[in-house]
């Protein structure tokens, strides 16, 4: 089978390295922001129902609905809550136009979660497993490659983080919204009163520890079979 050119495999290449933490970084929020027991868990570690007071039963029932609104073709969120017996909307208009942005801003995530994922699975289909280009060694060293640049990014982000969660939670919202909507009353507004500033920084060091976790088990297992494959490798060729 003929080789492609060298500009081929080294872009191929290049795209898995940056493909794979991607996918873990984008993964974890996905998972995150589509679990609904890491909403109530939520909830009620950080008072939604004293906050917002609603039941926490309407509560729950809110946060499956933002979840499906993250995953349908709804262009609105639109949430009816039952308060004291009577029916009405859960956000006022200002959040209902936020959360047109969040959704904007997830599906975006959405879609680089399911390219990485192509790219990642594709390279090792086509490069490693179909036309032998590169060997499981070269993309154990290509992972690794990539975990560390990866983690250099995600390392820096959290520094900022660590450093004064509120300036960079703020940075954040400035660099992801082009209007100032995300601005909200805690006093008045129940999607803040839902998901406080704890709550996002909870979040944000959950997602931290499982992105690393998933990582250093790549990595060691990345680590381990180079080892394991150069021992085996001098082992042969001692014998001979």
């Amino acid at each position: 089978m003929a080789r492609l050119p060298s500009i081929v495999r080294g872009l191929a290449a290049a795209a898995f390295a940056a493909a794979l933490p991607l996918l873990i970084v984008t993964g974890t929020v996905r998972w995150l922001a589509g679990d609904i027991a890491y909403y109530r868990h939520g909830f009620r570690a950080f008072d939604a129902a004293g906050r917002t007071g609603l039941p926490l039963a309407e509560l729950d029932r809110a946060g499956q609905e933002i979840i499906d609104y993250f995953e349908n073709d709804a262009d609105t969120l639109r949430i009816v809550v039952t308060n004291n017996g009577a029916e009405e909307p859960l956000f006022g208009e200002r959040e209902v136009a936020h959360m047109r942005d969040v959704k904007t801003l997830m599906r975006a995530l959405f879609r680089v979660n399911e390219a990485a994922l192509v790219v990642v699975l594709g390279y090792v289909s086509l490069a490693v497993l179909w036309s032998g280009e590169r060997s499981v060694r070269g993309l154990a060293k290509l992972a690794l490659a990539g975990l560390a640049a990866g983690a250099a990014a995600v390392g820096i982000i959290a520094v900022f983080a660590v450093a004064g969660f509120d300036r960079a939670w703020t940075t954040f919202h400035e660099i992801a919204f082009r209007n100032d909507l995300w601005r909200l009353d805690p006093a008045t507004d129940r999607l803040i009163q839902m998901f406080p500033e704890p709550f996002w920084q909870e979040t944000t060091y959950l997602a931290g520890a499982l992105i690393g976790a998933q990582a250093a088990v790549i990595a060691a297992a990345a680590g381990l079979y180079l080892y394991r494959s150069r021992r085996t490798g001098s082992e042969s060729a001692s014998v001979r």
